[in-house]
Order: C-alpha cells, then sequence, then structure tokens
C-alpha cells in the first residue's frame, strides 16, 4: 500500500486484525520492510503490525537528498495519523530507533512503550558520516559501503557461511540518493537531552557482535530513560531480525506482555 503525505509517498504493510494491539516497525538505513520478514509470522497473531518503508528506501520515494530527522519523524507521524493508529508499540532499529525516539518526544499519543534497537541518542560522528556520504556519491561506492556495513552487522561466522550475501546485494543496490538523504538526517541527529526526558516503557535491544551501535551505546541510550530495561542478545550482530530472529520474537513479546500491551497469559 501507498500513502502519499504530499512530501514523499511511503510504502507501508499493514498486517493482521485492524483491531489488534498496534505494533510499528521501522528499520535500518539501506534495508527496508523485508529486514521484518523473519520475525512477524514469530510474533502473537492478534496484532496489527504495521511496517513502512523511510523515504530512500524500498518501495517509498526517494526525494532529493539531504533529509532531516524532523523529516523522517514526520513521515512515520503523518502515516499513523492516516491509519488512525495511537498508543502503538513502536519498534525502532539503527535509525529506525532514532525516529522512534523522536517521535515519542512529538507526539506521545502515538507511541505509548518503546523498544530501541541497535541504535542510539547519537550514532557514529558527523567526520565518519561525510565519509560514508562521499564513498556514496562515487561510481561504485555503493557496494564500497554495503561490503564495509556487513563486516560492522554482522558476525564472522554469520558472513562465513554467506548468510549475508543477500544483504550485501541489496545494500550494494540501494539508491545513493537515500542513502545519502538518511545518512545526513543521523549525522545531524543528537538526541541526548531529548530523550532523557521521556517517560514511558523502553526496552533497548543489543546484539553482543554489533559493530555499528555497540551494546555500550544502546545501554547508554536507554538508561537516559527512567525504568527502561535492557536486553543483550549473544551473537547477534546490527540486525537480530535477519541473524537472530527467534531470539529477537521472543524478546519482542516478552516485552509486549510486561507492558500488558498484549494479553500477559
Amino acid at each position: 500500500m501507498i500513502f502519499d503525505h504530499g512530501e514523499v509517498r511511503l510504502h507501508y504493510l499493514d498486517e493482521g486484525p485492524r483491531d489488534g494491539a498496534p505494533v510499528v516497525f521501522a528499520h535500518a538505513l539501506g534495508t527496508g520492510t523485508l529486514l521484518w520478514d523473519a520475525v512477524i509470522p514469530l510474533l502473537p497473531p492478534s496484532l496489527r503490525v504495521i511496517r513502512y518503508d523511510a523515504r530512500g528506501h524500498g518501495q517509498s520515494s526517494c526525494p532529493p537528498a539531504p533529509y532531516s530527522m524532523g523529516a523522517l519523524i514526520r513521515d512515520a507521524e503523518c502515516l499513523l495519523d492516516h491509519l488512525e493508529v495511537r498508543a502503538a508499540l513502536f519498534v525502532g532499529l539503527s535509525i529506525g530507533g532514532m525516529v522512534a525516539q523522536g517521535l515519542a518526544v512529538k507526539r506521545p499519543d502515538l507511541v505509548r512503550a518503546l523498544v530501541l534497537s541497535n541504535t542510539g541518542a547519537k550514532i557514529a560522528t558527523p567526520a565518519i558520516w561525510a565519509e560514508r556520504i562521499a564513498t556514496a556519491r562515487r561510481p561504485g561506492g555503493m557496494a564500497d559501503l554495503a561490503r564495509a556495513s556487513c563486516e560492522r552487522w554482522f558476525a564472522r561466522a554469520f558472513r562465513q557461511e554467506g548468510r549475508h550475501l543477500p544483504w550485501l546485494d541489496l545494500l550494494s543496490r540501494h539508491d545513493p540518493e537515500g542513502y545519502i538523504g538518511c545518512a545526513s538526517a543521523i549525522s545531524g541527529t543528537d538526541f541526548y537531552t531529548s530523550t532523557s526526558g521521556l517517560r514511558l516503557p523502553v526496552l533497548g535491544v543489543a546484539g553482543a557482535e554489533d559493530g555499528s551501535t555497540p551494546p555500550d551505546l544502546v545501554r547508554e541510550t536507554v538508561d537516559l530513560i527512567p525504568g527502561s530495561r535492557f536486553q543483550l542478545i549473544r551473537g547477534a550482530g546490527h540486525v537480530p531480525p535477519v541473524d537472530h530472529p527467534e531470539a529477537y520474537a521472543r524478546v519482542l513479546t516478552d516485552f509486549l506482555r510486561a507492558t500488558d500491551h498484549i494479553d500477559g497469559t
């Protein structure tokens, strides 16, 4: 399905019963709704599951770069307003976790609980992102970025088995404009102050082998929010829904029950 809010056309999937407890998924840079493919079937069938391609990704439109984090947050906000969703559990991974933090601050009516997965209040440095943006602009640059990303994202054993190859191909084929747009948004974002003001149930999820957003960064971010929880997935990298979907689904389901988003029995 496509939702056009005037500034961008967003591709989204809205699955499960419409009266089910809503769970919204926001993906990592360079991926899309397919990031969650292995996890969704493992979640309780009573949920209303909403996932979408960020601007510049998947089947969503790709406006000229750069993008601001405010624009990415506005995209999520407009989509949930369009779907008449309130009080969702919002699961954000990497840049999706930054969107989650910003949306919870801006529109607390939309978000009743957060899962901040493999993310941070601030990720890397402007210099690192400037270097990656410059690489993306070069011929063959996306393939170079894809190789480097897979080394950071996946544990050595996962790569040695060749299980990363579909993601290497996906990242290599990603539209440079969309990558540059979202990389620019990450570069300009520091949510330490605003995230520290949040007061809602929060779970931080980290992969023990994550080379992009290490566990200490995730823990530091969720520790900004009183009462938050933290879960480390052993052997997982930057995208646990890909390399450890069963463990990831288990962690999400436990949090859904703990926050009474679904029946705890």
